[in-house]
Formats: C-alpha cells, sequence, structure tokens
C-alpha cells in the first residue's frame, strides 16, 4: 500500500496563512494610521475653523461693548438734559409764585404782627415774626388758610420774649403752598385773580379790627412784659 507524506503541504500551507495574517495586521495597522491622521487633520481644521469664529466673535463683542459705552453715555447726557428741562419747566411754572407770594403775604398780616423772616423750600414756607399777642398770630393763620396761594398753617412755636412792649410775642409759621385751580390749569394768573382783587379787599381790611382789638391787648403784653 502506498504511503503518502503531507506534512510539507501542511507546513507550507500554514506559512503562507501566517504571511497573510501578517499582511492584513500590516494592512490594518497602515490603515488605522491613516484614519489616525485624516481625522487628526479633520480636527486641526475643525479647531482653526473654530478659532476664527472665537476671534471674529470677540472682535463684534468688542465693537458692541464700544457701543454700548457710547449708548450709556448718551444716556447719561440724556437724563441729564431731562433734568435740566424739568427744572426749566418748573421755573416757567413758578416764575409768578413769588410775585403772588409777596401780594398774599401784604394782604393776610394784620396790622398787630410784623414778619421778621421768611424762607421757602420746596412747597412749603417758613415765616418767623413778632405780633402783639396769640390773637394775632392766630388770626394770621386764618388769613393764610384763606389765601388761594397759601394753605395750611402749622405754628411751629410762639413765646413771650419780654422784648418789644407792642409785640413782645415771637412766633413761628410753617406754611404749605398751593395753586389756584386756574393757575394749575395753566391760565394767566393775573387775568384769573384780576376779579378776585376787590373781594379780597375786604378781607385785607379785616386787619383793622384786629388792630383794634390788638390795642386792648397791648396792655397784656405789657403786662406780661411787665
Amino acid at each position: 500500500m502506498a504511503h503518502i507524506n503531507l506534512l510539507p503541504w501542511r507546513a507550507e500551507r500554514r506559512k503562507q496563512r501566517e504571511r497573510e495574517f501578517f499582511l492584513q495586521l500590516a494592512a490594518a495597522f497602515v490603515a488605522a494610521v491613516l484614519v489616525l491622521f485624516v481625522w487628526a487633520f479633520w480636527m486641526d481644521q475643525r479647531i482653526d475653523n473654530q478659532t476664527e469664529r472665537n476671534s471674529y466673535l470677540q472682535g463684534e463683542i468688542k465693537q458692541l461693548d464700544e457701543r454700548l459705552a457710547k449708548i450709556k453715555d448718551l444716556e447719561t447726557v440724556r437724563s441729564r438734559l431731562l433734568a435740566r428741562k424739568q427744572i426749566i419747566e418748573q421755573l416757567q411754572a413758578n416764575r409768578s409764585q413769588m410775585v403772588h407770594l409777596f401780594d398774599e403775604l401784604v394782604k393776610t398780616i394784620p396790622a398787630s404782627a410784623r414778619l421778621g423772616g421768611l424762607k421757602q423750600t420746596g412747597d412749603s414756607m417758613t415765616l418767623d415774626g413778632v405780633a402783639q399777642s396769640n390773637a394775632s398770630v392766630a388770626e394770621y393763620m386764618r388769613n393764610i388758610e384763606a389765601s388761594p396761594w397759601m394753605g395750611h398753617a402749622d405754628l411751629r412755636k410762639t413765646e413771650n420774649t419780654h422784648g418789644d412792649s407792642r409785640m413782645p410775642y415771637a412766633f413761628g409759621l410753617d406754611v404749605a403752598l398751593s395753586r389756584p385751580k386756574s393757575d394749575e390749569n395753566g391760565d394767566d394768573a393775573s387775568d384769573d385773580h384780576a376779579p378776585i382783587l376787590p373781594s379780597a379787599n375786604p378781607g385785607a381790611a379785616k386787619p383793622a379790627p384786629a388792630a383794634s382789638a390788638g390795642k386792648p391787648a397791648s396792655p397784656q403784653g405789657n403786662g406780661g412784659t411787665k
């Protein structure tokens, strides 16, 4: 019977498979290196692109910050101009107020009282003066509250200083200022109050009885001084 030796063929087949395996392994390694290089190149391109975009965005943000700073400066200037405009409008609205106030101070003060000082702060006025008696101060307060340009009067102080024999009582008043409705509506104050002047004259003449009433009150003041 013939015997056939297959060992050389098997060894050659094994060696061929080993060569094919190493060739495939080398090809896979080369392919992996190529893929890695391609991926690295692609990532570098993306990073460069993103860096350019970031630089562009930073430049735009810087320009916007400069514009916002200019806008803030303009808003500051606008607020200052609006404040000046409001002050001018307030002065324009109150330009005739002092004239009417001085006129009302002359009309409302009784003959038995005398003002020594006044100070206006916003919509309030502080009055300081002397009077013959407390009744003169009360009459003055009633006249002030009846005035269209002055409102409620608060008595801050009243005391007998024993200084002047005629007007020994020193007083202080806090007066709230007001406006007539016609003046608040923007009408001419001089035209609106023109018909009121005749009716205000009797009111201004009311201090005359107070003066006569103040004459017998002066001995009380003198008595207080004594």
